[in-house]
C-alpha cells in the first residue's frame, strides 16, 4: 500500500513532468503502429496498386518464347514497354500492339485461355486478355476480298496496288476480349478483358462489346485516318492461301501458293490514348481480328494479371530450375503466390505454352517495397531513439527537483536500490497508459494512411502491438535506468537487485 501511495503521489506533486513523459511514449507509441502497420501490409498494398498498370505475366507459344529469348528480341516476358518503327511511320508496341511489322507464326487456343482460371492461385488471377497480334491496311477503299494472284510474286505486286489504296498500311491491330463472361466447368463464372488491363488508358467514347465488329482505335491513328467515335473504318489483309491444302500460309503438292485478300468493316465506338505506341494501333474482338487473318480460335499471346508474392531467393532459384528445389522448397515454392509459381502452374494447364512474369514489373514491386519499408523502419527506430532522449530528460529533471524527497526517504531507511524502483515504477506506470494511448491513436493513422495512399485500409496485425510495446518497454527501461545512474550514481544492476 505505501509502495502505490507513493506512486499516486508522485503522479500529482509532478504532474505535468509525468504528463510529458506518457505524451513523449504516446508519440514515439503513434508513429511506430502507423509506420510497423503499414510495413506489414504494405506488400499486398503496392502489389494491388502496381497491378492496376498491366499485366505482370505473359503466355506466349513456346517457338516464339524460344525466339524471344535466344535473339534478346525483347523482355523475356514480352514487357509493353518496348517500341519499333512500323512502316507506316507509327511506332507498334512490343508486346502490346505487336513486336514488329511481321504477323506472328506460332498459336495457342483461345479456347483454352480460360483454364487459366482452374490453376491452384486462380483466385490470384485478378484478370487476364488473350491477343492475336497481326497487321492490316485501314482505310481502304476499292475493291475487296478477292484472289490477289495464283503465284507468290503475282500476289505480293497486287498487294502493293491494293495497298496504294488504303490511308494507312501495316496497321497494328490486336484481337482481344474486352469484358468476356467466362462459364468454368466449376460452375463459377468470372469476367475477363481488356477493360480491367488497361485501367490506365484516356477514352473518348466506349469499350468496344465482344463477339462483335466493333473496335476501338488509338489517337495517333484516329487522327491520320481521320476518323471520330461513330465512324467506320475497312481493314484489308493479305492471307496466303495454300494451292493444294487451303491452309493460310501452306503449301500444297506443287509448292505454289497464292494469296486473297480479306476484308472486314469495323465501327469504332472508342478512341484511347495510352501514353505509349499503342496509340498508332487498333483494338477490336478477337472473332473480328481471327476474321481477318483467317485464323479461327487462335491467339498469338495472353496478358495475366496476378496479385503475387514478391520475389526472394527461393524464388529467383525456382524461376531458374524448378527442378533444382528440395522437396520442402518446391512445396514452399508451388504453395506462394510468386510470379514464377503462377507461370509454372499456368504452363501446366496450357499445352504448348510457356508463362513469364514481366521483369520490370516483377522487379519494380521488389525494389519499391524494399524501399518503402525500409524507410517505415527508419522512422519507427527514429520516433523510439527520441523517446528514449526525451524519458531520459525529463526522468533526470524529475529525480532532481525530488532530491529533499528522495533523501528523507533514504533518512527514514529506505535503499537507493529501492528509491530508484519506485521511480521506475511510476515512469512504468505512465508510460503503459501513453503507449495504450498512442497504440490506438497509431491504428487510426495507419487507416489514414491507407486509405489516402493505397485507397483502401490497413489490416492491423496483432505483432505488431507486441512488437511496438516491447520495443518501449526496452526504451523507456533504457531511458531510465540510464537517468538513474546519471544522478544516484547507480548501476543497472543494483537498480534491479537492490543494493
Amino acid at each position: 500500500m505505501f509502495f502505490l501511495k507513493m506512486i499516486s503521489r508522485s503522479f500529482s506533486r509532478q504532474f505535468k513532468r509525468r504528463l510529458l513523459i506518457a505524451v513523449t511514449v504516446c508519440l514515439s507509441a503513434t508513429v511506430s503502429v502507423a509506420m510497423l502497420g503499414v510495413v506489414f501490409d504494405v506488400g499486398d498494398k503496392l502489389n494491388a496498386e502496381l497491378s492496376t498498370y498491366g499485366s505482370n505475366i505473359v503466355v506466349q507459344p513456346k517457338s516464339d518464347a524460344v525466339v524471344s529469348d535466344l535473339y534478346n528480341t525483347g523482355d523475356s516476358a514480352g514487357s509493353a514497354s518496348g517500341s519499333s518503327s512500323g512502316s507506316d511511320g507509327g511506332s507498334t508496341s512490343d508486346g502490346s500492339a505487336a513486336a514488329d511489322s511481321a504477323d506472328p507464326t506460332a498459336f495457342l487456343k483461345e479456347s483454352d485461355a480460360q483454364k487459366i482460371k482452374t490453376i491452384f492461385w486462380a483466385f490470384n488471377i485478378t484478370n487476364f486478355a488473350p491477343e492475336l497480334n497481326i497487321h492490316a491496311d485501314a482505310g481502304c477503299v476499292g475493291s475487296g476480298a478477292g484472289s490477289a494472284g495464283s503465284a507468290g510474286t503475282a500476289g505480293a505486286s497486287d498487294e502493293s496496288a491494293s495497298a496504294a489504296k488504303c490511308k494507312a498500311t501495316n496497321v497494328p491491330i490486336v484481337g482481344t476480349w474486352f469484358a468476356k463472361t467466362l462459364h468454368m466447368d466449376s460452375g463459377e463464372s468470372t469476367v475477363a478483358g481488356m477493360n480491367g488491363m488497361r485501367s490506365w488508358w484516356k477514352i473518348n467514347g466506349t469499350w468496344p462489346k465482344d463477339d462483335s465488329e466493333q473496335a476501338m482505335v488509338g489517337s495517333a491513328l484516329a487522327a491520320k485516318l481521320g476518323v471520330n467515335v461513330g465512324d467506320s473504318v475497312t481493314l484489308d489483309k493479305t492471307i496466303a492461301v495454300g494451292a493444294d491444302d487451303n491452309t493460310n500460309g501452306g503449301t500444297g503438292k506443287t509448292g505454289k501458293s497464292s494469296t486473297e485478300r480479306n476484308r472486314v468493316k469495323v465501327k469504332i465506338v472508342g478512341i484511347f490514348d495510352s501514353g505509349d505506341s499503342d496509340n498508332s494501333a487498333i483494338y477490336m474482338p478477337s472473332i473480328a481480328a481471327q476474321t481477318l487473318a483467317n485464323l479461327p480460335n487462335s491467339i498469338d499471346k495472353i496478358e495475366v494479371k496476378a496479385l503475387t508474392t514478391p520475389d526472394n531467393d527461393l524464388a529467383r532459384k525456382a524461376s531458374k530450375n524448378p527442378n533444382a528445389l528440395t522437396q520442402d522448397e518446391w512445396e514452399t515454392w508451388y504453395c506462394t503466390a510468386y510470379p514464377s509459381s503462377i507461370a509454372y502452374q499456368i504452363e501446366e494447364v496450357l499445352p504448348g505454352a510457356v508463362a513469364k512474369q514481366v521483369r520490370q514489373v516483377a522487379a519494380l514491386q521488389g525494389d519499391v517495397l524494399n524501399k518503402t519499408q525500409a524507410v517505415m523502419v527508419l522512422m519507427t527506430v527514429l520516433s523510439l531513439v527520441a523517446a528514449a532522449i526525451a524519458v531520459a530528460n525529463l526522468m533526470a529533471a524529475s529525480i532532481g527537483e525530488r532530491g529533499s524527497e528522495l533523501a528523507l526517504l533514504k533518512a527514514i531507511g529506505a535503499t537507493d536500490g529501492a528509491v530508484s524502483r519506485l521511480m521506475l515504477a511510476e515512469t512504468a506506470v505512465i508510460s503503459l497508459v501513453g503507449a495504450i494511448a498512442g497504440a490506438l491513436l497509431g491504428s487510426g493513422v495507419a487507416q489514414i494512411v491507407g486509405h489516402v495512399v493505397f485507397g483502401s485500409g490497413i489490416t492491423m496485425r496483432p505483432m505488431v502491438f507486441v512488437l511496438v510495446f516491447v520495443l518501449l518497454a526496452v526504451t523507456v527501461l533504457v531511458a531510465s535506468l540510464s537517468s538513474i545512474r546519471a544522478i544516484l550514481g547507480l548501476r543497472p544492476a543494483e537498480v534491479l537487485h537492490g543494493r
